[in-house]
């Protein structure tokens, strides 16, 4: 959860960090369901332009433990949710009627046996669904951090394939091309190379809730798990990064116990206009801005996909961070690389459910908005590639899917 500039190696890169913190104040925008913050409900503001001017916190924290321990915000929203769970008060998990939701991030990875072993073995993932597209040369794998008691069904099979586009959380979608696995060396760009000049990478990390990150660190460790940062290197105690086979950063925050020792919590993004792109995943894609903080001379912005007829977000569910350093949005010159751009590759897309592809990508053009694939373009019909502020590719895919399979494209002409 750190700006993506200062984040390179173990010790001096945070320096700048650390001496922004002592200063640094965090807005934690009470969310409607919190029973203590619901009397002083507020709607979040978007950022505007002129000198920033932190609101009041109710607390200072470290970066890492910003979002997994408000004084009374998301986490203290989702742990409520989760004892009314464990009681019997489910809130249903299932109610996600017209809003868009926010179901998976992908990663594009060299060798599925070694990154499954990782996520499923390593992180406790669960392997929701598996799809091939042998013509077309790649497969697909979703997971998702799920209780242990929880039952899905066979990945692979058509309920599977039903179970994963009505999934109403969000999953890790692992993409293989086929045959990287022989190639030497790495085969993707995990984004986050210091770069000078007005073109750097844009994706961050994406990052998994601990009991405890000195722990949890300790246990990856033993098993043989690489560190881009361990929780005690450099001057920021307590924030930690693993690096999945790819080299992709994998941040431990302070929190989980709501779903397991390891839940997933986030998929990080650089933005360089928290404005535009605020207004895109709220206004567009209906997710609720849950916290905000404002460090010196960067911002992080916290969003989720709140069930529609919920009052807050299920347990356990992840977040969108999104990282806007200051300045950038002034610099018309200057762009971040999206993960899509040859030589680059690596992070994909995003993905959101919707009841209507057609529907929703008409409404984002005529807001203006980029489209990197059509719903009509290409071979796959009904399925369809928006492109964010930042040039993130934002995939639309239909609820439920197209046929009895839940197949969420189709061929030819619409069923």
């Amino acid at each position: 959860t750190c700006r993506g500039e200062h984040v390179a190696q173990a010790s001096p890169v945070f320096l700048p960090l650390v001496n922004m913190l002592s200063a640094a104040r965090t807005t934690f925008l009470p969310h409607r369901s919190c029973p203590v913050t619901a009397a002083r409900r507020r709607p979040p503001a978007l950022p505007t332009g002129g000198p920033r001017r932190p609101a009041p916190a109710q607390q200072q924290l470290g970066l890492a433990a910003a979002l997994w321990r408000p004084a009374c915000g998301l986490a203290a929203c989702v742990g409520a949710a989760a004892a009314r769970r464990r009681r019997g008060l489910h809130t249903s998990r299932m109610v996600m009627a017209a809003l868009p939701s926010w179901q998976q991030s992908m990663l594009r990875i060299k060798d599925p046996k070694r990154s499954l072993d990782f996520y499923q073995d390593t992180l406790g993932m669960r392997l929701l669904d598996k799809l091939d597209f042998e013509k077309m040369g790649f497969s697909l794998y979703f997971l998702a951090s799920l209780p242990a008691h929880e039952s899905t069904p066979e990945p692979g099979t058509p309920e599977a394939h039903q179970y994963l586009w009505s999934f109403p959380g969000t999953t890790l979608e692992l993409t293989h091309n086929y045959g990287t696995e022989k190639k030497e060396g790495s085969v993707y760009h995990p984004g986050n190379e210091p770069q000078e000049g007005n073109r750097r990478d844009g994706f961050g990390h994406i990052a998994f809730a601990v009991p405890d990150v000195y722990a949890s660190s300790a246990e990856l460790e033993s098993k043989g798990v690489r560190f881009q940062k361990k929780p005690d290197e450099g001057r920021m105690k307590g924030l930690a990064f693993a690096l999945d086979p790819d080299g992709y950063w994998v941040e431990l925050v302070r929190g989980g116990g709501a779903i397991g020792p390891y839940t997933l919590a986030q998929t990080m993004l650089r933005v360089k206009d928290p404005k535009a792109s605020l207004e895109f995943y709220t206004q567009h894609l209906g997710m609720t801005l849950l916290s905000q903080g404002d460090y010196g001379g960067f911002s992080l912005y916290f969003l989720g996909s709140v069930p529609e007829g919920a009052r807050e977000l299920p347990p356990g569910s992840p977040v969108l961070e999104l990282t806007h350093n200051h300045g950038t949005e002034d610099d018309a010159d200057f762009a971040y690389f999206s993960g899509n751009e040859d030589g680059r590759k690596g992070f994909g897309h995003t993905g959101f459910l919707v009841d209507d592809v057609y529907e929703k990508c008409a409404e984002l053009e005529a807001a203006g908005y980029e489209m990197q694939k059509a719903p009509d373009g290409g071979s796959m019909k009904g399925l369809a590639f928006a492109r964010d502020p930042d040039g993130y590719w934002v995939e639309i895919i239909k609820r439920g899917g197209y046929d009895a399979d839940a197949t969420p494209y189709f061929l030819g002409e619409k069923p």
